[in-house]
């Protein structure tokens, strides 16, 4: 039997998936939407769960997660059950920025391509444990500005999808981890502005855009509500403000979603 939050899953989405499994399992890993996904063991409530998502471009309709569980006598146990996916609805913008962002020139062009080098490095290096444990919380105490999923139009030219949440804070205001994890990047990148990857594990990344003050260096290892900067307007920002986002397996997934999913609090060594 599986179970999932949230109840009404939609394109774009992450997704808590738990499963009350036979006694004795060993160990269960699953497959979603083609990416491997790995379960921990909730004891006080006897399951298993894992953290997935859905990327924005997947379709409305059923789709299988196949599970295989491990046994304690060294066999293996295999089981499907399709979950449904509905259309998200999101909205549709247009933004002014400096002209450098939507028509840059060649030295312009030379730095996003570095950038884009040091991004794919990065996120090659991926830690494959779960670090993260528990509930996600806020960066900021602060309201929402833009949501995830918007399509943008910048300059009446260059369209894009909103990949991450804002946050309508002022310079200078303390940013926080959403969880623990590992700083993957902390550095300078020409559209992000001054910027924070955090590694928490099993392919989860979260990303802090626009810093006015980087406060963490790569390699550092933070827990849930760590500082890691001040927010700012770096990059490509039409004022201050924070601009999150998660990114799980390569794919980019709503924070607000995420910030919202009940999650036990840590899993015993070994069952991770």
């Amino acid at each position: 039997m599986v179970n999932f939050q949230p109840a009404r899953l939609v394109n774009g989405s992450p997704v808590v998936f738990r499963v009350k499994a036979p006694a004795g399992v060993r160990s269960l890993h699953g497959k979603w939407l083609d990416h491997e996904v790995s379960f921990r063991w909730d004891a006080p409530r006897k399951t298993w769960y894992a953290l997935a998502g859905v990327s924005l471009e997947t379709q409305p309709g059923a789709y299988p997660l196949s599970l295989q569980a491990s046994l304690p006598d060294g066999r293996e146990s295999t089981f499907q059950q399709k979950i449904p996916v509905r259309a998200g609805k999101y909205p549709s913008i247009a933004i002014r920025v400096a002209g450098k962002y939507t028509e840059p020139d060649p030295e312009q062009l030379r730095q996003i391509a570095e950038d884009k080098k040091v991004k794919q490095e990065a996120f090659r290096s991926l830690t494959p444990q779960a670090e993260w444990a528990g509930t996600f919380s806020p960066p900021v105490s602060a309201p929402i500005s833009d949501v995830f999923g918007t399509r943008r139009t910048f300059n009446g030219k260059v369209q894009s999808v909103h990949q991450g949440l804002d946050y309508g804070v002022p310079a200078g205001t303390p940013v926080l981890a959403i969880n623990r994890g590992t700083v993957l990047l902390a550095r300078p990148l020409y559209f992000e502005g001054n910027c924070v990857v955090i590694d928490h594990g099993q392919g989860l990344l979260s990303l802090y855009l626009h810093l006015s003050e980087i406060q963490v260096k790569e390699g550092d290892a933070v827990e849930r509500g760590h500082m890691l900067g001040l927010s700012g307007s770096t990059g490509r920002a039409t004022g201050p403000h924070l601009h999150i986002a998660v990114r799980w397996q390569g794919t980019y997934l709503s924070p607000a979603v995420l910030l919202a999913l009940g999650l036990p609090a840590a899993a015993p060594a070994g069952q991770d």
